[in-house]
């Protein structure tokens, strides 16, 4: 058995093609998987990827090689995937690298009802099987039926949402030749939308740009677009299409943390008193737009896995993360990069003001964005950094790896990368000025010895 140390991560499988993962071991976790679930349906999807199909069709194999039936349903975004499983409540399985370079590939896998599959949620234990093998099994082998779920995917969200009201918006969609190519047409098929298409055309050599957002040079191509089309708003979605990045009519990036906010008022328009997750690094301006609009702020790690739990724990109707993942009670508290595209356009479409003027009052501070530092000793420098400022003041916690807040409520975290020697840095104060200072001197005592 290969080394799975660097290919098993925090919430799923992701490695190079064939070097870390093949048709070989995805015929395994596909059999790993249907034993550790006992299901007697999955469903299995994929993305554009080269290597995508014939990881799929292995994987499929392997869970009908254990007598469980497949429902196999091609070529989606991870989010429709996530519609079968809810829909059929059934486990499913997307293969796909989400916004990695071409050369990778991966697997992630939720439980009946798109519940989530994480170290301590199953994919620890399919990782026991791979490792120690699977026990004998002489029963008949399961079907693989194939069913087109798009409509039925595209109905269920256009129905959690009322465009009715829209006025005519023009918009630019960038899909980075990832599976939004397939998504976007049927989704947004609106007459209150003008949609301008680039990159739609699938394809996993990622020939125009990498269909990573959350990279700022990667939406480059849109911001372009929005101004030159004299659009109302851009939307650039990741390679498996599960996050949504959002450009104003300004070609200007709207952070994720406004988008969040956004919606969570919405919803708690709808759901008064509601739950609202938000992870560590979240802006602390949504948690005071949660308080304002009467919701009930709820404070989590990082990662699909624990967003989605506490969700389900707190009945939360809302879920955001600062790297654009948005989660809904609505879509089984699963992720929809297309569904919080669409909270956002029917808010956009109910108003006569552009999007800037829209989300103002949701952007009150300054944030660094995320800064990976290259740490050889994490615990140590962790602890340095926790020693200088608390001896100054300032207030330390450990929900995510290390949060200091300082007591101008300027605040920054410092948290370990699962598997690289890497400290992941975010930063965010009222004004530029007071975040460059805070940033560059965290960033030079890390550095110090």
């Amino acid at each position: 058995m290969r080394d799975l140390n660097d290919l098993i991560k925090a919430y799923d499988i992701r490695g190079i093609v064939p070097d870390q993962l093949d048709d070989d071991l995805a015929y395994q976790v596909g059999a790993a998987f249907a034993h550790h679930v006992g299901a007697e349906l999955i469903a299995v999807g994929h993305d554009m990827r080269v290597s995508s199909p014939a990881l799929a069709a292995a994987f499929c194999a392997g869970v009908t090689s254990r007598g469980a039936d497949v429902q196999a349903i091609g070529f989606v975004s991870t989010d429709l995937l996530y519609f079968a499983s809810g829909m059929l409540n059934v486990p499913g399985a997307m293969l796909t690298a989400s916004h990695n370079p071409p050369a990778y590939n991966g697997i992630k896998m939720c439980r009946a009802g798109a519940a989530p599959v994480g170290q301590d949620t199953g994919l620890g234990a399919v990782r026991k099987l791979l490792e120690s093998g699977l026990p004998r099994y002489d029963g008949p082998v399961g079907l693989v039926r194939r069913q087109d779920l798009l409509p039925a995917y595209a109905e269920h969200l256009r129905g959690l949402v009322d465009l009715r009201s829209s006025r005519r918006l023009k918009i630019v969609v960038d899909a980075g030749n990832g599976m939004a190519g397939r998504t976007v047409p049927r989704v947004l098929d609106h007459p209150a939308f003008e949609i301008v298409p680039l990159y739609f055309e699938l394809d996993g050599t990622f020939p125009n740009h990498e269909a990573n957002p959350m990279d700022p040079a990667n939406l480059t191509d849109l911001r372009t677009g929005v101004r030159d089309h004299q659009a109302d708003i851009g939307l650039a979605f990741d390679g498996d299409a599960d996050r949504c990045f959002v450009v104003d009519e300004k070609g200007e990036a709207v952070s994720p943390n406004t988008i969040i906010s956004l919606i969570a008022t919405r919803e708690l328009a709808r759901h008064p008193a509601a739950a609202i997750v938000y992870n560590a690094i979240t802006s602390r301006a949504v948690v005071e737009q949660i308080t304002a609009h009467g919701g009930r702020p709820i404070r989590t790690r990082v990662g699909h896995s624990f967003i989605k739990q506490v969700m389900a724990d707190n009945d939360a109707v809302f879920g955001g993360e600062h790297s654009g993942h948005y989660y809904f009670r609505d879509f089984w508290y699963a992720d929809s990069g297309m569904l919080a595209a669409l909270h956002v356009l029917e808010t956009l479409g109910r108003t006569d003001q552009p999007l800037s003027v829209l989300t103002a009052e949701f952007s009150k501070y300054v944030a660094s964005g995320e800064i990976n530092l290259t740490i050889s000793d994490i615990p140590a420098a962790l602890a340095r950094i926790e020693s200088h400022y608390v001896t100054t003041g300032a207030t330390a916690d450990h929900l995510d790896g290390l949060t200091i807040t300082l007591s101008d409520g300027a605040w920054f975290n410092l948290r370990p990368s699962n598997t690289e020697p890497l400290l992941r840095l975010n930063v965010e104060a009222l004004d530029s000025t007071t975040m460059t200072r805070l940033r560059d001197e965290v960033v030079a005592l890390l550095s110090s010895p």
